[in-house]
């Protein structure tokens, strides 16, 4: 918990772009990641390894 906080706030500091946002979320889920069984493990880091850009345009297919 207080390592997401710390990255908001960096993030909101910083004024990063959505990139920057989006990659910084995404650190963390992968350090959400090892705290599951290792059958949960390998889905949680494939979700978490999605690229900004996939991420994008899956949001706008579901903005649409």
């Amino acid at each position: 918990m207080k390592l997401t906080l710390m990255i908001l706030t960096l993030l909101l500091i910083s004024a990063c772009s959505n990139r920057g946002i989006y990659e910084g979320l995404q650190a963390n889920q992968r350090y959400e990641c090892t705290k599951l069984p290792p059958v949960q493990y390998q889905q949680c880091m494939k979700d978490a390894n999605k690229s900004f850009d996939q991420y994008e345009l899956e949001r706008q297919e579901a903005t649409r």
